[in-house]
Order: C-alpha cells, then structure tokens, then sequence
C-alpha cells in the first residue's frame, strides 16, 4: 500500500511538474517554484519520516581524534558517548543540524536582522527594529571576548564544523521543508551565528523595560498619586533570599543620579516590541530532609514562547570529563538546563531592569553632536543595508552616542531624541560559553560557584542541588550599581552623574546555601528584601514566588510525584485573594438569575484553573473587566501616550483595602460610581460577553483558555491543534495563548539519580517526522517521561531506537 500511494502521488505529481517548475502560475511572491516544492525527487515528499525501528549508522565526521557512539532512545534523544570534549561537541553539532537545520538559520538570521533576505518585505520592520537594538553588534562583542579564550573557541570551532560537516552533506532533495517552502538553500554556519542566537535569547530575557511609561505616567500623574499607585515593592512579598549583606562602602563613592521629576514632560514615541508579558519561569529544590528518599529533589520550568520546532532539545554528552544530560538551545554547544553525574541545576528570569533611556541634549538642529560633561562629542552613523527578496535593499542609517544608539525621536518635538544603553549588547568581560561548558562538568557547589561568576547577561536565578546534598539558590548576571530609581525614568543624558559603570560584586550578589528551612525557590519575583543594599528595579512576578514558599513550608516528605504534581499546579493565589474581595462587593440585588447562577459557580469555586472546570472562565472574564472599567482612565490614556498600567496586585490591595480609592469612579459616566457599582458593571460587562459561548457544549476552561503552539514561520498545518492544558498566568502552570512551560524537570540527586521532563513539542525540526510534536499530548496532561541517564552505550534500562558511530574514516 505505501508503495502504491507513492505511485500515485508521483503521476499525479509528475503531471504538474512541466507547468510549475520555471515559475509560479498563481502570482504569489512568496512562495517558491511549485514544480520543485512538489517534485517527488527533490520536493516535500523526501521529507517525510516514520516511526520505528532504525538501522544502525556509520557516519563520517571529519575531524574526529576517536570514535564516537551514538544511541538514539525511543524518544529520539541522542546519547553521545565519546572520549573527550571536542570530539563530543563536534557530534553535538552534526546531530543538532540534522535535527534542527532550519531552526538554527532562522534564530541566526531573525538575530541579524535577515529575515528580509529569504520573506521579504512583510519582515523589514522587524530586521530594521532587530537592527537598531545592536544584536549583531553585541554578537560581535561577543564573540572577540570568546576569541581571547583558546579553549572556548576550540569547543566552538569543535561545534561549528560538526554543524557543517552535516551541511555539506545535503543535497536539494534533503533540506528541510522550509527551506523548500522560502526557496532558499542553507548557509555554512560559524561561530558569529552562535553569538547571534545566544543575543536573540538574551533579548528575550532581559529587554524588558519601562522608562518612558514611567516619564509619561509620573507627568501625567504627579509623584503623590504615582508613588501611590505604583510602589516598588508590593505587600506580602516573598523575595528569592532574605537580606543577609552587609553595606559596601563602594555604595557611596559614585556621583548621585538627576531622577526627573514630573516637570520632564511627556515622550511622545512608538515604542519598539518588547518580550511577551509572560516570560518567566518557577525553579525550587528541596533538601534531604524534606524529602521521602532522604535526597535533594531539584524542580525547574522555564516559561517562554512557545513554538514549533521547539525551543529545546533533549540530548546527554558522556566523556571522560563530564556526563551530562538536559536540553541545549539549538545553535550552542553544550547543556542549558539539566543534571550531570553529580549536580543538577535549573534557571530562572532574575527580570531586572538593565535597559536605560537617556535624553540627548544636541547641540544644533543637525544633530551632529551633543553635550556631556559640558563638552561637545560628535555623533557617527553607521548605514545598515538590509536586503529584501524580490525588491530593492532598505538602507537604514543609525546614529551613535557614547551610551548607544539613538532609537527614539518624538513625534510632537522631532528635536527630542532618546539614547538606548543596554548593556547585554557590549562586549562582555568573561566568556559565556565557558561558564556553560564549566556548570555541565561541574562536580560541586564550588565548581558550580566559579563557573556562574562567567556568566552575565540575561540575569538569572540559578537553582542547584548535589548528589553531596546540597541545595542553593544563586542570583547570578551583571547588575549595574544604581542609586534608588535611576533607570527606572528616562535620565537626562548630558551629565556622567546618570552614567553608571560599575556593576554589584559576584560575591554581593543574594545568594543562599542549605537554608535551615530546607528549601529554596525562585519565581521571578524580587531578589532580596529591603535591606540589600543595592538598588534595583524590574518587572517582578507577585503570586508564583510566594505559592511556591507556601507549599515548600508546610509539607515534608516530598517525593519526586508530588513534585511533578507541585509543577503542574493550576491553583492561583491572585484568584484566592482576589475573588472573594470581588464577590463581597457584588450588588446580588442588581443581577438576574441566570447571573446568581455565575455567582455561586464562583463562591463555590477553589481557585483551581483545571481545564474542565467553568469557573475559571467567569474569574478570569470578570477581572478583565474590572481591570478595564477601574482604570479606564489608564486604557484612554494610552491611546494617545505610553503609560503604565496598574500591577495585578495594586488592583487586588485596592480591592481589599481602600474602597473610597478615586479610581473606582468610571470616567465616562455622569455619577460617581462606588467601588460594589464598579464591580457589579463590571459583572456584568463580563456575563453578557460569555453568555454565548458558555450555551455552547462542553465550553469550558480547556477550550476558553487553549495553548496554540505555532509553527516558527506561522504555518497553520505544520502548527498545534488548540491543546486544552489548563493552567494561568498566576499559577504554576503559568500558560497563556502561546506562552507556557517550555520545559518541566524534576530530578531526585540520590546515588541512583532519578529524572523526568517533558517539553511541548518533539526532538525534530521536521513537521513530515513522528518526533516533531510526538511530547504535545504528554505536556498537555501534565505528565512526564522518564529520562534516560545512560551509563554505557551498552546500558538498556529503557528501550532504545538504534545505534550509530561516527568516526574520522
């Protein structure tokens, strides 16, 4: 049967292929020469793939000093066995482009601002912005501090021949099938394409930030009612380590800051994209005494983007001097989050804010040069020329400051001008690739500690647990040593005063090892409690943090289930304190039945967002509309300026305690509303939206709150159905519509070491293979599969696919 659809498909094929293959009939730009996409030859038919059994391979791959194994699991993740570093990086590389080619070109160019070059001009906005941010400039920072550390660039070189190696070997009828759909052929890969991808996620991480909301909003708002509305710290907060530093007396010696005030005036620009709401992650460990095994238990989810190809992919590296397992990002060489024979490890987003905006003081309205220090300092320009498929090049002149480039002209006073620092883009003082490769061979919290201190951008919270039954909890990157509030307004930019240089010590940073309570967590909330002596601003989570403090406190005896069951939880802390503040100052008089109805699904509701239930649809239906109704004048405010919106745990400290706050008021009535008006209209608002679809059949979490997990280039069929995964923002199951936990691991550090994971997605870039969203199910239902540590290449604990060696000959 295989072999009779195959013979049909190639005449019916073949019939088509004298009209479509010097050019496309239907017009459309975008699409290649339809006789080669449907050539049985050379087109999409080569890359279909199958399940099952695979034959043995002997692979070449020039460059080998000896043989390397290799032993594919039955979830396609690669086990490579070999007799040191580089020749086990250079077979990382061969097998990471075999699984991921394509994947790895678009993160290289979507970090070079070249997506122009193969979509044409639908990606010139997003080139000229990748641009402008300098993530190619920061790449090639990058990769100098990488070229002044031999060992490095041998483990990269080791890489970027495997890689290449890979890609000499195709030919047109094996690339991957986007490259088949775009019509373009891959480049050779080189050590700058890894810089690129490691920006690209650096962005993703650590350029989040407000200082033009936060100008904008104090002017509107005066510093009496902003100070008000938005604190920095909020109440019931749980930070990642409690103060225990002493005051360094570096602390004093820098010039203070010029914070603006509210007379600075307002910034009339359109701001550049900045990451997803939702980028953040939970990590936690537990020690032995808090465990049923009487070992460490380490736990880590990171929260991205998803997409399809995933952003991960599973692999184990075993050599003389490490044996590894976790997930890599495609496109770098090594472990990002996982466990070796002795250390396991996870990370989060520390979130803090090390983007600044400085206003330029120019010196004539040609905007040649501008004033610092009271001296005059030329600007440069430089002119990028992004190409466009099928039209002409898009030249794109960006001008330079000694701070950074100049991003943001204001549209109501062109002669205002706002200079971009960013500090992830500049050249870094350690390599970063050896601080990866050091924590993969790590045998101890020491060796741990030594290698994080290479580490710099983005920021993390950096969780670890030891076979020697340790647990620690490290924030870990470079933080500028600011005064309080600076960076957080944008900052008049003619004086060094506003200037900072110095970042926190290694040693200041908060940090905590085997704390008597016999836990440690992080969940993107804030560092370090009032007393650290650094100043430091960002965009913290409120309600993961402090339910993960929670439920560590108050039960013992973990096991590695109740841990997974911990890391799936859909229960939300917001909604438990947020609900019944909402309820009480319902008006019950004012509503229908079918309304009192809604009321008593929620009264009886435990703060669960599980897929099947209804309830959390009303919450999450009706906090939309308070938000919108109680701040409206915020909503109507941004349709004409950048402002800030209230945090979700302002709105619920105004809900429980200041019932007479101003804001309550609706803006576009003639009354005065009370806060239990506002919250009934917004009742309400919220039943009339849901009263259709909630009449539709089995309408209910899972389906009102599905994860789509998109394809990277946005093709519907090579992207996921609506997965009903349940979860929330605000709980530990933090999804939301294409946002979620991108990788979930739970590892126990005993002499046996015990792992499960689960990412959403499959170990290939191919949507024609089994394995390219095989895990979608499993990661829907919040279950896991066990990983498979490998001893030997002889080890057969769990099944395995087939077997390959590569060697030199």
């Amino acid at each position: 049967m295989r072999y009779l659809k195959f013979f049909v498909s190639a005449l019916l094929t073949t019939g088509l292929v004298w009209l479509l293959n010097t050019s496309n009939p239907l017009g459309l730009a975008s699409l290649p020469p339809l006789g080669k996409l449907l050539s049985p030859f050379t087109g999409f038919w080569q890359n279909a793939e199958e399940a099952g059994v695979y034959p043995a391979e002997q692979i070449r791959l020039p460059g080998l000093s000896e043989p390397v194994k290799v032993v594919y699991d039955t979830r396609m993740v690669p086990h490579i066995f070999a007799q040191n570093t580089l020749d086990a990086l250079r077979t990382q590389g061969y097998l990471t482009a075999k699984l991921r080619l394509w994947q790895m070109d678009m993160a290289a160019r979507s970090g070079a601002g070249r997506l122009s070059e193969i979509i044409g001009e639908r990606t010139v906005k997003q080139d000229r912005f990748q641009r402008r941010r300098g993530l190619a400039r920061g790449a090639g920072a990058t990769l100098k501090a990488w070229e002044n550390t031999p060992d490095t660039m041998a483990m990269l070189m080791a890489y970027t021949e495997g890689i290449n190696a890979y890609i000499q070997e195709l030919k047109p009828k094996d690339y991957p099938i986007e490259f088949k759909l775009l019509d373009y052929a891959p480049e050779l890969w080189n050590p700058f394409k890894t810089a690129l991808v490691l920006k690209l996620n650096t962005a993703l991480l650590c350029f989040k930030e407000e200082d033009v909301e936060s100008s904008n909003t104090l002017t509107w708002l005066g510093s009496e009612v902003f100070d008000l509305l938005f604190p920095e710290r909020p109440p019931h907060e749980s930070v990642i380590v409690p103060d225990s530093l002493r005051i360094p007396d570096s602390l004093f010696n820098n010039p203070t800051p010029q914070v603006p005030s509210e007379s600075l005036g307002y910034w009339h620009v359109p701001l550049m994209p900045k990451p997803p709401l939702d980028v953040g992650s939970n990590n936690w460990a537990v020690s032995g005494s808090k465990t049923s095994s009487g070992y460490p238990i380490l736990c880590n989810d990171p929260h991205l983007p998803l997409s399809l190809p995933s952003l991960w992919m599973e692999i184990q590296i075993h050599t003389p001097e490490m044996n590894v397992y976790g997930v890599s990002l495609p496109g770098l060489p090594g472990v990002v989050l996982g466990f070796n024979d002795h250390i396991a490890w996870g990370w989060t987003n520390a979130s803090h804010d090390v983007l600044d905006w400085y206003e330029v003081q120019w010196t004539g309205p040609d905007k040649s040069q501008y004033v610092f220090d009271g001296v005059e300092r030329p600007v440069t320009h430089e002119v990028e020329t992004i190409y466009v498929k099928g039209h002409k090049p898009v030249l794109d002149t960006i001008t330079y400051t000694h701070w950074g480039p100049i991003v943001y002209e204001d549209q109501e006073n062109p002669k205002r001008n706002l200079a971009m620092r960013w500090p992830a883009i500049e050249a870094p003082n350690a390599s970063e690739l050896g601080f990866l490769l050091g924590i993969n061979a790590a045998h101890n919290y020491d060796d741990f500690q030594r290698a994080s201190k290479g580490f710099h951008f983005p920021g993390q919270n950096m969780v670890f647990a030891s076979r020697e039954g340790d647990i620690a909890m490290t924030v870990t990157g470079r933080y500028p040593q600011k005064r309080a509030e600076q960076g957080r307004f944008i900052q008049p930019g003619n004086t060094s005063a506003n200037f900072w240089e110095e970042y926190i010590p290694f040693d200041d940073l908060p940090r905590m090892k085997n704390p008597a309570r016999g836990f440690v967590g992080s969940a993107n909330q804030l560092s370090a409690g009032p007393a650290y002596p650094y100043y430091y601003n960002g965009n913290f989570n409120h309600y993961r943090g402090r339910y993960i403090d929670r439920k560590l406190a108050e039960q013992d005896k973990f096991s590695l289930y109740s841990m997974m069951d911990l890391q799936t939880s859909n229960y939300s802390i917001m909604a438990e304190e947020a609900l019944p503040a909402m309820l009480n100052y319902l008006d019950k008089e004012q509503l229908s039945a079918i309304e009192l109805g809604m009321v008593q699904l929620l009264s009886d509701w435990e703060y669960y967002f599980n897929p099947d239930e209804i309830a959390p649809i009303l919450f999450d239906e009706w906090w939309t509309a308070l938000d919108s109704v109680l701040w409206d004048e915020f909503y109507h405010a941004r349709d004409t300026l950048a402002v800030l919106q209230p945090e979700k745990w302002e709105t619920v400290h105004i809900l429980q305690s200041d019932p007479r706050n101003t804001f309550w008021d609706i803006e576009t009535t003639p009354e005065r509303e009370s806060a239990a008006q506002t919250v009934t209209v917004a009742f309400q608002k919220a039943i009339k939206k849901l009263r259709p679809i909630l009449n539709e059949v089995h309408y209910d979490w899972g389906t009102h709150h599905a994860v789509h997990i998109n394809h990277m280039a946005l093709i519907p069929a090579f992207s996921s159905p609506p997965l009903r995964a349940g979860g929330y923002p605000e709980a530990l199951n933090a999804t939301r519509t294409s946002n979620g936990p991108s990788w979930r691991m739970v590892v126990e550090m005993g002499p046996e070491i015990r792992a499960y994971g689960v990412y959403p997605g499959g170990q290939s870039g191919n949507p024609g293979s089994f394995y390219y969203d095989n895990f979608l199910e499993t990661w829907t239902q919040g279950l896991y599969y066990p990983l498979f540590f490998m001893e030997s290449p002889e080890d057969r604990k769990q099944e395995v696919l087939f077997e390959g060696v590569f060697s030199e000959e």
